[in-house]
């Protein structure tokens, strides 16, 4: 089925509010994840749901937590998440990095005991609409990235997010893994019965895995192999998407003080908090430049790379963004594409919470 955002917004939000989160905390949650299921990002959409309920039945997140500033330096700040889901605190976050960065140019905001929080790119995207330059890092939870000449998972897929804002232009907005994919990637093409592309998950051999239920029990239950670093297999350039990982990684949990998952794992029992770090920086473009100026320079620049000649007529050079963008579009006229695997974990959900299914189809009108 392709489901209107409407219906997911409303399932998300039905869910969340039978598992007991807040309203307020519960929209800002269905809000980035329905922004990246409409983005073409089906790993970290509604898809999510099924994670974060195993979560909650071992009672490892509080869903009523509500983030709080710990440590406050001015531009600088440290929150802690309360050991709630990322997306709260890590809009929070942002939205007081940018706050701090109209104060004084620059505001960087360090999270700390948090979980996951979604697609990175929607944070970026919020500085961007402010007239801020937004940058994201983030630890992860799962150890799934195989670093080079290494045999088993050390690092997690730990994204990288950034966007710039134009003036006549959409803004530059990158969103990546430092994995060739993000590990919930993976589930998703398994949930469609697609084959999973060569180099993106190796066992522990270094030969790669296609197969969808093999690559997810590859990633998620195996102790050896997993995904490769940005770049392709460890025989390959890996090394460079090897050291962003670390980088991602020193910055969204080392600087907060937030776990290393080869270190929380030794000891964590089911119940403890994954204790996640974010690192949110925001940029105000005023403080070295007249108002303005930046983004018509941006402008310029998008406008070179995209009067670059294409090598295929048909393919248009694209810009960082515009994929996501360009699915955005589709999918808000004609509904956000629910496999069966995925609509059968949602109507189980539900059921289990008590409420009903809500995902319905997109008008016709809009399909056609």
């Amino acid at each position: 089925m392709r489901a209107s955002a409407d219906s997911v917004r409303a399932q998300i939000l039905a869910i969340l509010d039978a598992w007991g989160m807040p309203g307020d905390l519960a929209a800002e949650t269905a809000e980035v994840m329905l922004d990246t299921d409409l983005a073409g990002v089906d790993s970290h959409g509604i898809g999510m749901l099924a994670s974060y309920e195993g979560m909650r039945h071992v009672g490892q997140v509080k869903l009523d937590a509500r983030p709080r500033i710990e440590r406050d330096s001015g531009a600088v700040a440290l929150v802690d998440g309360g050991a709630g889901l990322g997306h709260p605190a890590a809009a929070f976050a942002m939205r007081l990095a940018i706050q701090r960065a109209k104060q004084h140019g620059i505001g960087a905001v360090a999270v700390r005991n948090s979980h996951h929080f979604g697609a990175a790119g929607w944070y970026v995207k919020l500085a961007a609409k402010s007239g801020c330059i937004g940058l994201v890092t983030s630890g992860t939870r799962t150890m799934a990235m195989v670093p080079t000449h290494g045999a088993v998972p050390v690092l997690g897929t730990n994204p990288i997010a950034f966007a710039a804002p134009g003036q006549r232009q959409p803004p530059v907005v990158l969103d990546m893994a430092t994995t060739t994919a993000a590990a919930n990637k993976v589930r998703a093409k398994a949930l469609r019965n697609k084959p999973i592309p060569a180099g993106w998950v190796m066992d522990g051999a270094g030969n790669p895995v296609t197969d969808g239920a093999a690559a997810v029990a590859q990633v998620f239950e195996k102790p050896e192999g997993g995904l490769s670093p940005v770049g392709g297999t460890p025989d390959m350039a890996s090394h460079k998407g090897y050291g962003l990982a670390l980088m991602a990684h020193i910055l969204g949990a080392t600087l907060s003080g937030a776990s290393f998952s080869p270190i929380r794992v030794r000891t964590q029992r089911p119940e403890d908090p994954d204790d996640i770090g974010h690192f949110m920086l925001a940029i105000d473009p005023t403080a070295f430049r007249p108002a303005g100026d930046f983004e018509q320079d941006l402008d310029q620049a998008v406008d070179v790379l995209r009067a670059t000649p294409p090598a295929d007529p048909a393919q248009p050079v694209l810009v960082p963004g515009d994929p996501e963008r360009a699915e955005h579009a589709d999918r808000s006229a004609h509904g956000i594409p629910i496999p069966a695997g995925l609509e059968a974990q949602i109507r189980a959900i539900a059921e289990r919470a008590n409420v009903p299914f809500l995902l319905k189809t997109a008008p016709a009108s809009a399909n056609a």
